[in-house]
């Protein structure tokens, strides 16, 4: 079933409008038809908004409510990626398998290893294309909401923000060993914002890790392999889905 999302405002009663590029997507490119169902989600609520097509017009599509999914897919947290700055496309994978992954907002990071440096009229195109990648996972996976690309924070800056989280975490290559990262995992509950900071391709300088454990951010292992900066995000993530979805 094809998932898309409106604007609150935009669901009236058992009345739910479609407008925008959605509207040349359902009618030219996925060719559907009045009484097809289709899946709607208002980004706010992380309701499930199942609906029967009404009526296809020229610039909106007229849904009629069928019944409301109430427990939706959303993780019982709010879960936050501080990824550092990758290489190539590199972020539009990392957005792409977070989003499905259940993350809450992606926070690119400008470290000091990292390759890619981006000034504001970069910066802006590149987040412009970053939502898109995510709101595309998010329909997807059939989020209830669509997680935000934020910014680039430097890490300082990345640190202050995170100040907002229960939980605080930096995969470091001298963490202490499994069983103390598996007794912070185990420990983790609903309804506790989670931070995660994810380091470049050349990982973090000792300086902005030292920064965060004066933060409060708390150093884990990921394992006696070196990850690529692509998976140690993904990996921490899913076991956070797994502890959290348990």
């Amino acid at each position: 079933m094809y998932q898309f999302f409106v604007e609150p405002s935009q669901i009236q009663g058992n009345r739910i409008t479609i407008t925008g590029k959605d509207v040349n997507h359902i009618k030219n490119v996925l060719r559907m038809k009045a009484g097809e169902e289709i899946s709607i989600s208002n980004g706010v609520d992380g309701k499930d908004y199942r609906c029967g097509i009404e009526e296809l017009l020229d610039e909106e599509i007229i849904c009629n409510l069928r019944f409301i999914k109430e427990d939706g897919v959303e993780l019982p947290s709010r879960v936050y990626l501080f990824q550092g700055l990758p290489k190539a496309d590199k972020m539009e994978l990392i957005i792409q398998k977070a989003v499905e992954l259940g993350v809450h907002a992606v926070i690119p990071v400008s470290c000091k290893r990292a390759v890619v440096k981006l000034d504001e009229k970069k910066a802006k195109s590149k987040i412009a294309r970053w939502q898109q990648i995510a709101e595309a996972a998010a329909k997807q996976s059939k989020r209830g909401i669509i997680p935000e690309v934020k910014t680039v924070l430097s890490m300082k800056e990345a640190v202050a923000l995170a100040e907002q989280c229960k939980v605080k975490l930096i995969p470091y290559e001298l963490a202490e060993g499994m069983e103390k990262t598996k007794e912070i995992m185990n420990s983790l509950k609903s309804g506790e914002d989670v931070a995660i900071f994810i380091g470049p391709e050349g990982g973090f300088e000792e300086s902005e890790v030292q920064l965060a454990i004066e933060n409060g951010i708390v150093p884990i292992t990921l394992g006696k392999r070196i990850l690529r900066t692509e998976t140690a995000g993904m990996t921490v993530l899913s076991w956070i889905m797994y502890q959290l979805e348990s």
